[in-house]
């Protein structure tokens, strides 16, 4: 019989009880996704820019990056085409996209070491400009 189990809303919670639930839970991993709309466009373009977020994020959340991030430019069309950014951290890994025909920036930052979900997310708004930020948390078992 196969187990499943359903993840309770954290979004609402603040960062502290976040924090305590994944250490009382003993979860492996705790990911945040970061959707952002409208971020300024000469940011998401711009690779050295991207890797000074990489290394102000990881610096915020107090992770250990392992070797220098992959920022890559591609897409097989106009929709998707923008950068793609991977960061290895000693307890998992940063990974993200941005969209050039629409601005936007989808962030996943995952570890296994807790970290304050919500403050991370206003951190990715301030950095990339988004006029709007969505974020999920998620624990992983």
């Amino acid at each position: 019989m196969l187990e499943m189990k359903r993840e309770l809303n954290v979004r609402n919670m603040k960062d502290n009880d976040v924090v305590k639930k994944f250490k009382s839970d003993k979860a492996w991993g705790l990911c945040t996704n970061v959707d952002l709309k409208n971020c300024n466009p000469e940011t998401i373009r711009n690779p050295e820019k991207i890797r000074e977020f990489i290394l102000q994020l990881c610096d915020l959340i107090e992770m250990k990056r392992f070797g220098d991030p992959t920022i890559v430019h591609f897409g097989p069309n106009e929709r998707v085409a923008g950068y793609s950014m991977t960061q290895l951290i000693e307890t998992s890994l940063v990974s993200g996209h941005f969209a050039n025909e629409t601005n936007s920036a989808y962030l996943d930052i995952f570890s296994c070491k807790e970290y304050p979900p919500e403050k991370t997310a206003r951190f990715c708004q301030q950095f990339f400009e988004a006029k709007s930020m969505d974020f999920n948390v998620v624990f992983r078992y």
